[in-house]
């Protein structure tokens, strides 16, 4: 998948404009895309040279840079947006992954020292506040600038931070108070 990430975000920055591929990893660096579609930044390269074989892009000029090696601007082709929208649409219907590192945890949490594992949350807790802070400036400061469609983005982000940190305050109450192990119901949780 995150070959096709990649691929996605290429083909979506050229679909904005023809560009070459340095513009194009920081263009990614600047929207984290990297992050987003967890792929390392350094397949760029790769991912270009496969599109331009697969005709998806094509090579409009090479500009030489007096400080630099020369730099070969690409353009989206027609195949090549006929697959971006296939990727596109291919992402809106797949289904989020639940795989968030605490889960396993969880499952062995009661037999494990409470403290440590409360003092880890309360690490953990200053990080998410601080992500939650972060997305909610970030949010703010681009309120009618970007498409609606990147304000859903960051709105996701937003949420999905408020409710990390709902989930771990109240882990760490039960961690706080030793109850990790106990067969109990979740006072506060609802469902």
């Amino acid at each position: 998948m995150q070959s096709l990430s990649i691929r996605l975000s290429i083909l979506g920055l050229l679909m904005e404009r023809d560009m070459h591929p340095y513009e194009i990893r920081t263009r990614m660096k600047e929207r984290f895309l990297d992050l987003q579609g967890r792929f390392k930044i350094g397949s760029l390269y790769y991912a270009v040279d496969q599109l331009r074989k697969q005709n998806y892009i094509e090579a409009v000029m090479t500009i030489q840079d007096d400080l630099g090696p020369e730099k070969t601007v690409y353009r989206i082709t027609d195949s090549g947006k006929a697959y971006f929208q296939s990727l596109l649409l291919d992402r809106f219907r797949e289904a989020a992954p639940d795989n968030h590192p605490l889960y396993i945890a969880l499952v062995f949490a009661g037999k494990g020292d409470q403290e440590q594992i409360a003092t880890i949350l309360r690490e953990r807790i200053g990080e998410a506040e601080k992500q939650v802070e972060l997305c909610r400036r970030t949010y703010a400061e681009h309120e009618g600038i970007v498409p609606r469609s990147v304000l859903h983005l960051m709105a996701g982000y937003y949420e999905h931070a408020r409710t990390e940190l709902a989930w771990l305050r109240r882990l760490l109450i039960d961690a706080e108070a030793g109850k990790l192990h106990e067969i109990s119901i979740l006072p506060g949780f609802e469902h």
